[in-house]
């Protein structure tokens, strides 16, 4: 191999081996927060029914005095700019389209695991949801509660709910957790839209103490909501991270066809006797 070809390969394996290392630290960061972010499903465990929370009016209140019937449980915080108003505006959209009826036949329990949320902030945003049912709906029939850190910290556990303050915010998935009479857990739904035959079947489920594993689990942290332009944009940690990956593949194609091809013999051309 000529001297320039050798010192071009040099730098194409050493870009390579740097690619590589920002990769690994990228996949390494992602894997870390994957551990402290998402969903770990506890089919048929009971939540924290017990955990002392606070009701609209600043009472002290648990869930095992709320929870009698199926009850959708979501786990949120008020001041979110990312996909609890969406998720919250979901299961208003849910609500409406549904033929069951909210109060009777299930309950909805949100409960911010913000500390600096109050009972002020809760009971405006239980009014703001219920004015925008077609219906009239009791107002016990979807409860916003809140409560100190190591109350929500022990709910959101119980269930399998995993999330972590990021400055002034909080990373956490979009998922919606059903609760039996019981408090059981009996089935998760992810994402910020909820079909009524869905909700309805998980509904049943509850009842009749049937629980069903996810198979579909994209979580919804998986993007990024920019309050701004009111859309959903890729998390540019997951961009970079796959975006080195396809530079690698990329470099090190490169490396193998820049290669110089060893010759059999010479060519036609040469192969031709002189006059």
């Amino acid at each position: 191999m000529k001297r320039k070809d050798a010192i071009r390969a040099g730098w194409a394996a050493a870009t390579v081996l740097a690619c590589l290392a920002g990769g690994a630290s990228l996949l390494r960061a992602q894997a870390t927060a994957s551990l402290e972010v998402g969903i770990d499903e506890k089919l048929g465990m009971t939540a924290a029914l017990d955990v002392v929370l606070r009701d609209e009016e600043g009472g002290e209140v648990t869930l095992r005095q709320i929870v009698d019937k199926p009850t959708i449980l979501t786990l949120n915080y008020f001041r979110c700019t990312g996909i609890c108003t969406p998720l919250l505006n979901g299961l208003v959209d849910m609500v409406n389209r549904i033929r069951l009826e909210p109060g009777r036949d299930f309950r909805i329990v949100t409960v911010s695991f913000d500390p600096r949320d109050t009972p002020e902030i809760a009971r405006q945003k239980r009014i703001n949801y219920l004015a925008r049912m077609k219906r009239p709906v009791d107002p016990q029939a979807w409860r916003f509660l809140t409560g100190d850190e190591a109350a929500t910290r022990r709910l959101a556990d119980s269930v399998g709910f995993r999330f972590r303050a990021e400055g002034d915010q909080y990373s956490h998935p979009g998922a919606v957790i059903f609760l039996t009479e019981r408090g059981v857990v009996s089935r998760y739904m992810y994402g910020i839209d909820f079909l009524p035959a869905d909700v309805e079947m998980a509904v049943r489920e509850a009842i009749g103490g049937r629980f069903r594993p996810t198979v579909a689990k994209m979580l919804a942290f998986c993007y990024s909501y920019d309050p701004e332009s009111r859309v959903y944009v890729f998390n540019l940690t997951r961009v970079i991270g796959a975006a080195t990956l396809i530079l690698v593949a990329g470099f090190v194609i490169l490396v193998v066809r820049s290669r110089p091809r060893k010759t059999g013999g010479p060519g036609p051309d040469n192969a031709r006797s002189s006059p």
